[in-house]
């Protein structure tokens, strides 16, 4: 229950139903929201967090911490994304040269191909990739990229021997608004088997509130790209109001997580429920507006500008660019989260992307110093490894 006379409101959608989110304490470089308990948004919405007290605090019941960072790899050029293949091998894309790297445990770096039709200009390229839940059997691996009129997703097939025709693409999704700035990019099977796609604005503001426009969104679509049965307006729409999404997590109670970067004052978290309207370009950071969602939590840009993200050990864990730093952000049971705790701050310079290994024990993630706006050292750009323990 709110107090009387309290500053803050609990956040509501258009449809009067509580899933905003009231901060518990807001300062000039922090502001951290507390859930408590769970409601459904929608007949299609994963489990979402509720309004409500800011205390207790979230009930947390395994957290992991992070162990001493080591270099992985060295020496590569804009690593964006990587996904897991089921030998534990990762994929990685490389955002300006449009290579696909395949890289083991022990460091050991093969170029698997390079994906055709890769335009990269400004933050666009080589973006996010994401392994079939069938690999096994039908080997696809998905990426997505920025080309000569849009940004696209698409499908590529691994060869038995592990390359890939980065020529040979099957179209997922096209026609996403390309620019300069905002190109979205992250991608990710969901717990239901679908494949959710992070998009930008590209700079254009108002279109992130067209339900008809793919810019500014997530998207949902089932792996060849219709939209995934239960979206919310029969689209591929999953969410939206959205300025430039790019990380994606899920907890282990199905509840969807998205990193996004504000324009001057506030990077957000952002807890996902089907249907939802983020505010972009309304609202930046906690707008306590009627129809709008309010984040979970926000920093300021100069402490973060979020990329990639990942759920492992209790925690989210956001890679922050302009922030150089990765944050661990304590997650509870409930949805809500701790305090987040800042980590590798300026020692690795800008952390994008941001991924766990499949069995939850260690992070890899992947330094964005020769983007065009780090100072890259003799060693960059890398891959991390992170233990858990």
């Amino acid at each position: 229950m709110l107090m009387p006379g309290s500053p803050f409101r609990a956040g509501r959608t258009g449809r009067r139903y509580r899933c905003g989110v009231r901060p518990l304490a807001r300062t000039a470089l922090l502001t951290v929201a507390v859930l408590a308990g769970a409601v459904a948004c929608s007949a299609t919405a994963a489990p979402a967090p509720s309004a409500g007290v800011a205390s207790p605090a979230p009930t947390v019941a395994v957290q992991r911490t992070a162990g001493e960072a080591r270099t992985l790899v060295g020496g590569l050029e804009v690593p964006w994304s990587l996904a897991f293949l089921p030998d534990g091998a990762a994929l990685v894309t490389e955002r300006n040269s449009g290579r696909l790297l395949r890289v083991t445990p022990d460091g050991t770096v093969t170029p698997v191909g390079t994906v055709a039709g890769v335009r990269p200009a400004g933050e666009g390229g080589l973006l996010g990739i994401a392994v079939s839940p069938g690999y096994a059997t039908d080997r696809a691996v998905y990426v997505s990229y920025t080309g000569a009129d849009d940004n696209r997703v698409v499908r590529l097939t691994a060869e038995p021997d592990g390359t890939i025709d980065g020529a040979a693409q099957q179209v997922v999704v096209a026609g996403i608004p390309k620019g300069t700035i905002h190109n979205g990019g992250g991608l990710a099977f969901g717990p239901d088997g679908f494949l959710y796609v992070a998009t930008g604005e590209a700079g254009r503001r108002d279109p992130a509130q067209d339900r008809n426009d793919p810019g500014g969104k997530i998207l949902r679509v089932t792996p060849d790209g219709a939209p995934a049965p239960g979206n919310p307006f029969g689209t591929a729409v999953y969410s939206y109001g959205h300025r430039n999404v790019q990380g994606l997590a899920w907890d282990p109670a199905g509840r969807l997580y998205a990193t996004e970067f504000g324009q001057n004052t506030y990077d957000e978290v952002n807890a996902i429920i089907s249907g939802g309207d983020y505010g972009w370009p309304a609202v930046e950071g906690v707008g306590e507006r009627q129809g709008f969602i309010d984040p979970l939590l926000t920093w300021s840009t100069d402490e973060a500008s979020p990329s990639g993200m990942a759920y492992a050990g209790g925690s989210l864990w956001v890679g922050a660019l302009r922030g150089e730093r990765l944050w661990r952000v304590p997650l509870g049971t409930d949805g809500g989260v701790g305090t987040p705790e800042p980590l590798l701050q300026g020692e690795y310079g800008r952390i994008r992307g941001v991924t766990a290994t499949p069995d939850g024990s260690a992070l890899w993630i992947t330094t964005s110093n020769r983007d065009g706006r780090g100072e890259p050292g003799a060693d960059d750009d890398r891959i991390l490894v992170i233990p858990l323990t």
